[in-house]
């Protein structure tokens, strides 16, 4: 049946999705934007025989037996490795008819002859509000670009753990298109995959209902912060064992480690599968004893929209062994030992983001750069005063936050969280006051953000270097942003 989106920012199917069309501009800009702007050299380069960076996690992680249900990660069909033409997006060239895996992805596509396919891995941060309470989503949701009278069906990897044969669990697809989420029968699943017939093609992925929490294949991905001599700290994330959810990890990491706060981090390469039960609780635990926070976490979808992580610090020096264990029964689901030669990091090992070449930037970012050229160009600051701007810039006011307010959507505690430094407990106080309206809510957010930055460093260009080239961020806002940028560089 079709399920209404409520309160969904900037669909990415809106423009180019139909029934009997693909899509290609719609998803690349937005699921792509921050990612191809920052390494755009990686359009002519293929993926095979590149090595991950420090921060990201290798492809091969998802790949794992698991004893319980079976499931063989192996290649059942004629595998083949994709082209990377960006960061994101891939393209497989298949010669002739016949089912083919992705090496990288683990999607099976059937076609009836030669054909070029593009796809790339999107995030459900964008699609969650297209399912209800009953259905949940199972594996990475992509998006695919192809003949579809040529690409008979898909095969979408999903990450539940099928212990039981005669298990309730009953798979669908989402399929979105013209700004509706559709759900759609697939037509068999395996231990590992769910097949659907293509109709048409626009964002998909393997959604699931069941009686009973599902159990998933997970994975514990643990990132060291570099830079520090005597102390030892590292972010633990839980997260399925999907592209999807694996990708929201490496974007939270790439986003903390352009933050200006100065922190590092860099993934440290351990076994990361395990076996996580839906919207159960697990409690991180160290040997010798550390500083952790919090000391359990729910594991569920929300958790990992919200790039939620275990804080790790030690005074000691390694080795470490980790243990995560469900809390209600002290069951042991993962552990790893953490030695010495796993923290010989430094700084030189995470790559600054470099300039892109060759591609202009958006209009939200020219913007900005216009407005500190401007002020260079008149003569009215040099460049140590470029560098800080908020010598010259005063900081926003109550009539312009609540211009922000008024246009941020749902996932306003999304973007809090992750890229104005506000806690789960600041969320909380905020959602306390009583007889507030969403709008409000959102106000008082943005407002104690202003008031925990330094006087005259809480300015429009703060607020929009904080929020732009961010997917959570609803373009509306960017734009609004770049309004008053350029509203105030004029005068």
């Amino acid at each position: 049946g079709d399920v209404s989106p409520s309160d969904v920012k900037n669909d990415p199917a809106e423009t180019s999705h139909s029934d009997s069309e693909s899509t290609d501009t719609s998803t690349e800009g937005s699921s792509d934007d921050d990612d191809e702007s920052d390494e755009e050299k990686h359009n002519t380069l293929s993926d095979s025989d590149k090595r991950p960076t420090a921060e990201d996690a290798s492809d091969e992680q998802l790949k794992f037996c698991c004893d319980r249900c079976k499931a063989l990660k192996n290649p059942k069909h004629e595998l083949v490795t994709p082209r990377k033409i960006s960061r994101d997006r891939l393209q497989l060239r298949l010669e002739a008819e016949g089912v083919y895996e992705c090496s990288d992805t683990g999607l099976v596509f059937e076609v009836s002859q030669r054909v070029n396919i593009t796809y790339c891995v999107l995030s459900w941060s964008k699609f969650a509000s297209y399912l209800s309470d009953s259905w949940k989503s199972a594996g990475p949701i992509f998006d695919v670009d192809c003949d579809p009278s040529i690409l008979k069906s898909v095969q979408f990897p999903h990450s539940l753990c099928l212990t039981d044969e005669n298990s309730d669990v009953k798979f669908s697809v989402l399929h979105v298109k013209n700004r509706r989420g559709q759900i759609e029968p697939s037509t068999d699943h395996s231990g590992s995959h769910v097949k659907w017939n293509v109709s048409s093609l626009s964002p998909v992925g393997p959604v699931a209902k069941t009686s009973k929490p599902a159990e998933h294949h997970g994975v514990v991905q643990v990132f060291r912060e570099v830079g520090q001599e005597k102390s030892f700290s590292f972010r633990v994330y839980l997260a399925g064992n999907n592209c999807s959810d694996v990708k929201d990890i490496q974007r939270a990491v790439r986003r903390a480690n352009n933050c200006k706060n100065n922190k590092r981090y860099v993934l440290v390469h351990k076994p990361p599968t395990c076996i996580l039960e839906e919207n159960k609780r697990y409690r991180l635990t160290s040997e010798p004893v550390g500083h952790i926070t919090p000391e359990e976490m729910l594991f569920s979808a929300d958790i990992v929209e919200l790039k939620g992580y275990f804080e790790v610090f030690f005074e000691e020096s390694p080795p470490f062994k980790l243990s995560l264990t469900e809390t209600d029964s002290d069951h042991t689901v993962w552990s790893a030992i953490i030695r010495e030669g796993d923290c010989d990091h430094s700084l030189d090992c995470v790559k600054p983001r470099k300039p892109s070449r060759g591609r202009k930037r958006r209009a939200s970012s020219s913007e900005e750069e216009l407005y500190h050229k401007r002020r260079k160009r008149s003569g009215s600051v040099d460049e140590s005063d470029c560098k800080k701007p908020a010598c010259r810039v005063p900081d926003l006011t109550d009539q312009q936050l609540m211009q922000v307010a008024k246009r941020m959507g749902k996932e306003w505690k999304i973007v809090a969280i992750c890229y104005l430094g506000l806690s789960k407990q600041d969320l909380e106080e905020i959602e306390s006051a009583k007889d507030e309206d969403v709008v409000m809510l959102k106000f008082n957010m943005l407002d104690r953000w202003r008031r925990r930055q330094p006087k005259g460093e809480a300015g429009i260009q703060e607020l929009h270097k904080c929020l732009k080239d961010n997917d959570d961020v609803p373009n509306e806002v960017i734009g609004v942003l770049a309004e008053m940028l350029q509203s105030s560089s004029a005068k």
